[in-house]
């Protein structure tokens, strides 16, 4: 694949997206991309994820994002689900914006600044939600 310029702040979803879609068509590999294969190999790459933070304190985890080789791994596992996601996405045909967009609205609601700020409980467990 040619490399670009873009980066987080240049690159839209839209332009993720189409490389995924590229990339994927160009294998032939759409008619293994249904959304419950999509799914298993996104928790399979999450749980890849995970597993390189597994059994370290936060401290540790804090030098690790230091650590050249870590990061690689990090990133790449990233990159996985990225992709998988993506091509989810694409497959059920959900505009991942305008979803991101209606659940932070959702759960604005359910996580009103006033209740949640600075506080991990659940939006059934905040002041006044009884």
């Amino acid at each position: 694949m040619e490399t670009t310029s873009l980066n987080d702040h240049t690159a839209t979803v839209s332009q993720l997206r189409e490389w995924v879609v590229k990339f994927r068509d160009e294998r032939n590999w759409e008619q293994f991309h249904n959304p419950k294969d999509l799914v298993s190999a996104i928790s399979i790459e999450v749980a890849e994820l995970a597993e390189l933070f597994l059994w370290r304190t936060n401290q540790e985890t804090q030098q690790d994002l230091l650590n050249a080789e870590f990061r690689k791994s990090m990133e790449e596992e990233m990159s996985d689900i990225l992709t998988l996601f993506l091509s989810l996405s694409a497959i059920a045909k959900v505009d991942i914006t305008t979803a991101l967009e209606k659940k932070l609205a959702k759960n604005a609601q359910k996580y009103p600044v006033n209740k949640s700020y600075g506080s991990a409980k659940k939006y059934d467990r905040l002041p006044g939600s009884e």
